[in-house]
């Protein structure tokens, strides 16, 4: 909400509104935006339409909705190719596909949450939360815990103090004390399960994806349901997610990331 951030004029308004029609998921009437914005009406409309001309939203007059722009698409898909991993990671990740026929995720921490920034579906689809994208919770899943556990112990820190411990299933690891003994055992084996811990019947290995120096870019998971692998099976494929992790560091090197916690 704009009561929530900085006052940062009206482009930072503008945003406001931006994130407000992205968070609704689907095309959404003025009336809908109106009872879940800080910003008066007429405020509100000059904002959309501003956003509108600038081709950053679409107005449907048909249905007086409004959905996200061509023109946000595109900065949108520029910055994922500017600043993430996926444009190196894709042929990796597309070789790790097939090999295996399980999902792959690809993803980054951002602000110490983990951000999908690319996905691989299995020959048989599987309905999860990870899509690319989509922001979800280090603690309880696979790539998450796989790149905690080798951040330094500063970082560490400070994200332990952004994560919620929200119990999403009897399985989900709740407390800081309970996750850093987690962490320990992921630094020491090389990679990470996600037992159920994020959704119930979703179970993945993972690994992270390690600069020169030891410090997480990314993470790479291969994941499936609980009524078609074991975690065993999963974990038979840790080798051939380790060296996809090692090979996309290797062309990661010459990148330039965002700094991430």
């Amino acid at each position: 909400m704009a009561s929530e951030r900085p006052a940062d004029g009206t482009v930072g308004k503008a945003l406001d509104v931006l994130e407000l029609v992205a968070g609704h998921g689907a095309p959404v009437r003025f009336s809908d935006l109106l009872s879940v914005s800080d910003h008066p009406k007429a405020t509100l409309y000059r904002l959309l339409q501003t956003l509108t001309n600038q081709q950053m939203l679409r107005h449907d007059a048909e249905s007086g909705t409004y959905s996200l722009g061509v023109r946000l698409v595109r900065l949108a898909h520029s910055a994922w190719s500017q600043s993430s991993l996926a444009p190196i990671a894709r042929p990796h990740i597309d070789a790790l596909s097939q090999a295996t026929g399980e999902t792959i995720h690809l993803a980054q921490l951002d602000a110490g949450h983990v951000l999908y920034v690319d996905k691989r579906n299995a020959a048989r689809a599987i309905e999860m939360f990870a899509q690319a994208g989509r922001v979800g919770p280090a603690y309880c899943t696979g790539v998450g815990k796989a790149m905690l556990a080798h951040l330094d112990p500063g970082h560490l820190d400070e994200v332990l103090k952004a994560q919620s411990f929200h119990r999403h299933t009897a399985n989900t690891i709740a407390t800081a004390v309970d996750l850093r003994a987690e962490l320990a055992r992921i630094r020491a084996r090389g990679y990470a399960f996600d037992r159920e811990e994020h959704e119930p019947g979703i179970i993945c290995c993972a690994v992270p994806i390690l600069s020169r120096i030891g410090k997480p870019i990314g993470g790479l998971s291969i994941t499936s349901s609980t009524n078609r692998a074991t975690l065993e099976d999963l974990e038979t494929h840790a080798d051939k997610l380790l060296n996809a992790a090692g090979r996309i560091a290797e062309d990661a090197e010459s990148w330039r990331f965002p700094e991430r916690i």
